[in-house]
């Protein structure tokens, strides 16, 4: 990397708004490519020793947003890591992360990010998907939503937010960096 520019071997080089958009292609072919994780070709971490399941996160607009939240059933002080969901939703891998988490000693929430705009497990094409919903979702609402579950993990009283991370798949990883933009609490990102 040179200053603004990104150098390859024989490239002239790009600038980090043509890698970003760049990337957005990628991202976007990757995501017509993938499905949804299919169950039978699943990890399930089981939930003896854990909190886990849906629950209700309070939004900043008041209204109420679907997530689901795994911890371990006792002790306090957990680390927090917000589980971004990708294209499809809170679907049952997105589930397990929240629960590999926990098993881990962390206090994970995945919230449902596209509860205003619809439910994408009922859209079966790609294409549609992300032109009558993802493209829908503007990035104020998921920053103050994601705001909304630290809010509502600080105050479970089982959560340190103080220890915040954010982690995402697809979708989500972009969103894992503009949240890490966002709140200067977090200390930790990972996109996938």
């Amino acid at each position: 990397m040179d200053g603004d520019r990104f150098i390859a071997s024989g490239d002239a080089g790009l600038s980090r708004r043509d890698m970003f958009a760049s990337a957005g292609v990628v991202g976007v072919g990757f995501a017509l490519a993938a499905q949804p994780v299919q169950a039978q070709t699943m990890i399930v971490t089981p939930t003896d020793g854990l909190v886990a399941g849906e629950i209700k996160v309070k939004t900043k607009d008041g209204k109420e947003m679907a997530a689901y939240r795994a911890m371990p059933a006792s002790g306090t002080g957990f680390g927090t890591v917000l589980v971004v969901q990708e294209i499809f939703g809170v679907h049952a891998h997105i589930a397990d992360m929240c629960r590999r988490f926990a098993k881990a000693g962390y206090y994970a929430i995945a919230p449902e990010l596209y509860f205003r705009q619809g439910d994408p497990k009922t859209i079966t094409d790609i294409q549609v998907l992300i032109s009558t919903l993802v493209s829908k979702v503007p990035d104020a609402q998921v920053m103050g939503d994601l705001d909304s579950c630290v809010d509502f993990a600080k105050g479970e009283g089982k959560a340190n937010v103080a220890k915040l991370g954010v982690t995402g798949f697809c979708w989500g990883g972009r969103v894992t960096w503009l949240y890490a933009a966002h709140n200067p609490a977090v200390k930790a990102g990972v996109a996938w």
